[in-house]
């Protein structure tokens, strides 16, 4: 069953903008700088959108003298995958059950 978390963790990433971030880190450890040359977003809207991620726990930061950069935190994605690959289950489970209507 999806909780309340996964429903805001669904949010975070339904952003077009956050879930490609999501997918460059996915390949890398990426600083702002590189984030911003391979989206083209302005610097301050990254910002927004990693301090939206940090916050829900799906990247991290690490600090490199006067950068900072962010990696994914895989297991917070392996955790929401499983919960849809639960549902999916059930779903193939409950296939040819059907309630009768009063």
């Amino acid at each position: 069953m999806l909780t309340s978390v996964d429903a805001d963790l669904m949010r975070v990433l339904s952003d077009p903008l956050r879930l490609r971030i999501v997918t460059l880190l996915a390949g890398e450890t990426l600083c702002t700088t590189h984030l911003v040359e391979e989206t083209g977003a302005k610097q301050t809207n990254l910002s927004n959108h990693m301090k939206v991620l940090r916050e829900a726990g799906v990247v991290e930061t690490e600090p490199c003298g006067r950068f900072t950069y962010y990696k994914l935190r895989p297991d917070v994605l392996a955790g929401l995958s499983a919960q849809f690959a639960a549902l999916a289950e059930s779903a193939r489970a409950a296939d040819g059950n059907k309630r009768a209507c009063p």
